[in-house]
């Protein structure tokens, strides 16, 4: 079987890129901008460096910041109709993962009305057409939201995440620009960047990797391991380094899945609201262990990537703990809690476990798993 690989039609990077927005739009014929943004990027600042040029480009263009983290489909639902109204012929989608994936779906809708309940779009959708052009701008270095096929909508009717999977969504241009990012706290940096860790960690030992998705994978954990630090303490180095490693990380994972880290990870933050980069680093370093004996020698490229030093003499089992332990101390460093104890309660387990094996991640992880397996896993993190 063939391997396919979907990515953006343009991409932007660098300080400054944000600039071509306006360019952007003018060159496609577009008429009047969506600017989907959350309303604390809205406060603080943020969107306005996006309709600043916009503005100074005579764009037209109308904001919907009904977007909160972790989307619903209520959010979705008021951002179609928010569209309708607007007449506009394009998305700008300015935030994380929260407002391109609200972006996303509103896009999607818009153009295949039969979807429009947004529970049908779970899974891999067979929609027909195109969504909405999308021009997305990232405020975080993780999610990697704008250069993905995929995004996550909370169904909070049965308390879970729904991950879509479309090749329609993908936006048709990114704009990575680390201004954008400057702003983020401390905390956020530090979960945003282990979540694109988790991303290139996963993609790389997922069932569907191969070569080319290896490359980016690999390339991605280097640049993160170096750049997270110092982008947390807010350096330019770190947060330009961090813009890319993040986008490269998705542009690998988008196309070959991820495994049972995101699996867990998303009913944490359908039940308690917990932030998906938080979640993520807390149980990577767990489900690293528990998958390292389905991946081969592919630890010891991880554990080289982040830095280790000698992992060309180590056997095996020492380069996949070095791998772990990396992981481990990097987490550490950037403030990230090492356990769930203050997030899952007890009798919640059994309702994550089994959502967790039913999420849509699973079947790319590189071990098979059952969701006894899994609830052991959320177990030994309490």
């Amino acid at each position: 079987m063939a391997n396919r690989f979907v990515l953006n039609e343009t991409s932007y990077h660098g300080k400054g890129a944000v600039s071509a927005v306006a360019e952007e739009i003018k060159a496609r014929a577009f008429k009047k901008a969506f600017v989907c943004s959350d309303p604390d990027l809205i406060k603080f600042g943020v969107t306005k460096k996006v309709t600043d040029v916009l503005e100074a480009g005579s764009i037209a263009y109308e904001i919907f910041d009904k977007i909160k983290a972790n989307p619903t489909v209520e959010n979705v639902k008021a951002g179609v109709e928010a569209f309708k109204k607007s007449e506009s012929d394009c998305i700008v989608a300015i935030g994380g993962g929260s407002s391109m994936d609200t972006a996303k779906a509103i896009g999607i809708i818009i153009k295949n009305p039969e979807f429009s309940d947004v529970v049908s779009l779970e899974g891999v959708a067979p929609t027909k057409n195109k969504c909405v052009p999308i021009i997305a701008v990232p405020t975080t270095a993780g999610t990697a939201a704008e250069v993905t096929i995929n995004y996550v909508i909370t169904d909070t009717e049965k308390n879970r995440k729904m991950v879509c999977v479309d090749v329609h969504d993908i936006p048709v241009v990114a704009v990575v620009d680390p201004d954008m990012m400057s702003t983020m706290p401390k905390g956020l940096t530090a979960a945003t960047g282990m979540d694109a860790l988790t991303h290139a960690i996963e993609g790389y030992i997922t069932k569907a990797a191969w070569e080319m998705s290896d490359m980016f994978h690999l390339k991605a954990i280097e640049i993160i391991s170096k750049n997270l630090r110092g982008a947390v303490e807010n350096t330019p180095e770190g947060r330009e380094g961090m813009a890319l490693g993040q986008y490269i990380a998705g542009m690998g994972f988008s196309n070959v899945g991820l495994g049972i880290v995101h699996s867990m990870a998303h009913p944490l933050g359908a039940v308690y609201d917990t932030p998906h980069g938080v979640a993520n680093a807390i149980i990577l370093p767990t489900v690293m262990e528990y998958n390292a004996p389905a991946t081969g020698d592919k630890y010891r490229d991880i554990a080289k990537a982040m830095g280790v030093a000698g992992t060309d003499d180590m056997t095996i089992e020492d380069a996949r703990k070095a791998a772990v332990d990396a992981v481990r101390c990097l987490s550490k460093d950037v403030g990230i809690p090492a356990d769930l104890k203050d997030i899952v309660k007890p009798e919640d387990v059994d309702f994550l476990s089994q959502s967790a094996y039913d999420d849509a991640c699973r079947p790319g992880n590189p071990r098979d798993t059952s969701v006894e397996e899994i609830k052991q896993l959320y177990l030994s993190l309490m």
